[in-house]
């Protein structure tokens, strides 16, 4: 039986492949998955935490199937099965779960992978995503129509609407114009930081804080005179190990991060990164923590 049922898979995948390339070189073909519908669907893959998060504020965590990696809150939500990192997707990991439906983040991929899931006859949902209150209580609404629970989307809206328009304006008074780099890694003593149009830089803009590097967008490895330039009043990280995190006093002995304010009296504040960066049900959450954390600085 199992390997009948790998062997349809595979099937599957491969016919999945071949239309997706007929579609390629077919003027006007469609790259989205014709779906039979999705507010019946009880057979869910989430891609992106922050859509997890939402499907279970719902109250609908009993039609997930599978999530990805990103997806580790709630803590039940760690005992559904893994289909693998966001951003690094197979066709047949995903569709080894047997879904009806397919709720994807924004940026997920590779294209080619999310090319071939469109073609499986699986009903896919792009999630839009924006580092924004309104993105936010954006998602929670899509997630809401498209699982077919508008009324419970619109009340969870309106309610994250108000805790995140209070938590902006608490944050305003406490971390107001407290510079602020995020350090996304400082692999090899390279220190790769966070500009505009990113996660870090619109949780900074959420937190009243200013983001000391937002002269470029996206990530980039700083030259010591960035840095120095940038003048960072605290550092901010996620709370991970290994390249991607450093205790305080391995990040400030880089040379030039020690002559900033930050390095000068040892300010790094770390978060957990989907809370912080999630843009999720517990951003406002996150808010309050950061700015909360940042106060002390600004006095």
């Amino acid at each position: 039986m199992t390997s009948l049922m790998s062997s349809s898979r595979l099937m599957t995948i491969a016919a999945a492949v071949a239309l997706t390339g007929a579609a390629l070189f077919t003027p006007g073909g469609e790259l989205f998955a014709e779906g039979a519908g999705t507010a019946e669907a009880d057979r869910i893959v989430a891609v992106g935490g922050s859509v997890t998060e939402v499907v279970y504020a719902l109250g609908e965590q009993d039609r997930l199937i599978a999530r990805d990696t990103t997806s580790i809150h709630p803590e039940e939500a760690n005992a559904l099965p893994d289909v693998g990192y966001m951003r690094a997707l197979s066709a047949e990991g995903v569709l080894s779960v047997d879904p009806d439906l397919i709720l994807m983040l924004e940026g997920s991929g590779p294209p080619e992978t999310v090319e071939v899931l469109r073609k499986s006859g699986v009903s896919i949902v792009d999630v839009p995503e924006s580092y924004s209150a309104e993105g936010i209580v954006q998602k929670v609404r899509t997630i809401g129509d498209v699982l077919g629970v508008p009324e419970k989307a619109e009340a969870l809206a309106q309610k994250l609407e108000a805790d995140l328009a209070a938590a902006r304006q608490d944050a305003s008074r406490k971390s107001g114009g407290v510079r602020v780099m995020f350090i996304l890694s400082t692999k090899g003593g390279r220190i790769l930081a966070s500009g505009r149009d990113t996660a870090a830089d619109g949780i900074l803009a959420l937190a009243g804080a200013e983001n000391a590097v937002a002269d470029f967008a996206g990530y980039k490895q700083l030259s010591d005179e960035a840095i120095l330039s940038a003048a960072p009043d605290v550092v901010l990280m996620m709370d991970r190990a290994g390249d991607h995190g450093a205790s305080a006093g391995t990040l400030f002995s880089h040379p030039a991060l020690a002559q900033t304010p930050a390095g000068k009296h040892n300010r790094l504040v770390k978060m957990g990164g989907q809370y912080l960066l999630g843009f999720g049900p517990r951003t406002a959450e996150a808010i309050r923590e950061l700015a909360s954390r940042l106060a002390g600085i600004r006095s």
